[in-house]
């Protein structure tokens, strides 16, 4: 059974604008999968194709420049309108400018175009295409599609029910995602043994033609080293002098090493909130990874996580809520923060956008009634916020402190979306 990605909608309504539609995000995410999907869908409605791919050579000769390119469209579809999609751009060099050009000759092409994260695709791509291209970042399999996925999809349309009512099945699916995480090849693999190797091939290649080729990292060992170093680490805060001390590497190179893990999609980096420097922490980042089955291959934990009680399960969980509040904010304009003070008070994440100030604490516990932690209740005699929220495995509930209404959410309202975090 195929995997069903919410994005596909989103890609197939950009399909009609003229602007350039940029797919990015890590290897095996299946971004070429969406392409062949759109190439499936125009098929059907009888539009005109062609599909090249960067990683094959005799595709890439075609792109050695605009004028052979053009030769080959028009050889497969014509001087009319139709769709071109080229997959791994990342392999051509000066792809920003080369699809620039193309875009300003006003063709009556609709170009789709997608690659794996590097340097040369998150930055000189988007500095040339600036106002040519709308980008949409493909990611691990959410754990909202993970369910409807092994529920056969005979819930996607009332999945918040699902959750609430099958609260054991609801729990062992979570235990699988937290386990294995959401690279499609993993999901869809039955063995632990298979899933395992599919990681390791994954892992090894994104080190080898992301790290060492694309980005010319000469000590890959040290990166891979950093990689399983933070990946015990994840929502604790990072000294990187000490990483480096660690791993026999200078302080530019860990700050540089941390950069290509985000930009490689890899690790999300959050940055402290605050407004006093003498009392709140300013400058040590926190990071989470974009799939929590890579997560714990590189902490040696992969299909061996432990829950209860002094397992991973926290740290995971916290890291799971991180990513669904990145999904849920994504494009509203607003940041994600931690906070915490130089005297030991914390709240997990603290969400921006304009002068709203939203504070987050993450439990992973069945809670029966609302408690309030110290770090969140500092907060709030701080900061006064409208609304702060307390993300448990099942509670719903609501407290108010001084003029701040405390919102206890269960996990699964912010997978099936129906919990509002700004209103």
């Amino acid at each position: 059974m195929k995997i069903k990605r919410k994005i596909f909608k989103e890609l197939k309504r950009h399909l009609t604008k003229n602007e350039m539609s940029l797919v990015v995000g890590p290897r095996q995410v299946g971004k070429t999968t969406l392409l062949f999907f759109l190439i499936d869908y125009l098929a059907e409605k009888k539009e005109r194709t062609v599909y090249l791919n960067l990683d094959i050579e005799r595709d890439k000769r075609f792109c050695n420049s605009q004028e052979e390119l053009l030769e080959k469209i028009e050889l497969e579809i014509g001087r009319r309108k139709g769709y071109v999609f080229i997959d791994e751009i990342q392999r051509k060099e000066n792809a920003g400018l080369f699809l620039k050009g193309l875009y300003d000759m006003r063709l009556p092409y609709k170009f789709i175009v997608s690659g794996s994260g590097s340097l040369e695709l998150k930055e000189k791509i988007h500095e040339s295409l600036a106002g040519r291209k709308q980008v949409f970042e493909v990611g691990p399999v959410s754990f909202e599609e993970f369910v409807n996925l092994k529920t056969e999809y005979k819930y996607e349309d009332n999945l918040s029910a699902f959750l609430k009512i099958e609260k054991e099945k609801a729990w062992g699916y979570l235990k699988q995602y937290f386990n294995f995480g959401g690279y499609p090849r993993v999901v869809l693999e039955d063995t632990i043994t298979e899933k395992r190797k599919i990681i390791d091939e994954l892992f090894s290649s994104y080190l080898e033609k992301d790290i060492s080729v694309l980005l010319n990292v000469k000590k890959v060992e040290s990166f891979s080293s950093l990689i399983r170093l933070l990946s015990v680490q994840a929502g604790q805060i990072i000294n990187m002098t000490e990483l480096g001390s660690t791993l026999g590497i200078s302080l530019p190179t860990v700050k540089d090493y941390l950069w290509y893990a985000q930009k490689t999609f890899i690790i999300k980096k959050v940055a402290p909130y605050f407004r006093n420097k003498r009392k709140e922490i300013t400058k040590s980042p926190v990071v989470y990874f974009n799939d929590l089955g890579l997560k714990n291959y590189s902490a040696g934990v992969f299909g061996n996580v432990e829950f209860y009680p002094t397992g991973q399960g926290g740290f995971l969980f916290q890291n799971y809520v991180f990513n669904l509040l990145h999904n849920l904010v994504r494009h509203t304009g607003a940041d994600i923060h931690f906070w915490r003070t130089k005297d030991g008070a914390e709240v997990d994440f603290v969400i921006i956008r304009g002068e709203k100030r939203i504070p987050i604490e993450v439990k992973f516990k069945n809670m029966k009634k609302p408690k309030i932690q110290k770090g969140l209740r500092s907060f709030i005699d701080k900061y006064n916020p409208e609304k702060a929220l307390v993300v448990n495995l099942g509670l719903s509930d609501k407290v108010k402190i001084n003029d701040t209404n405390v919102l206890f959410c269960p996990h699964t309202e912010l997978v099936a979306k129906t919990h509002s975090i700004f209103n």
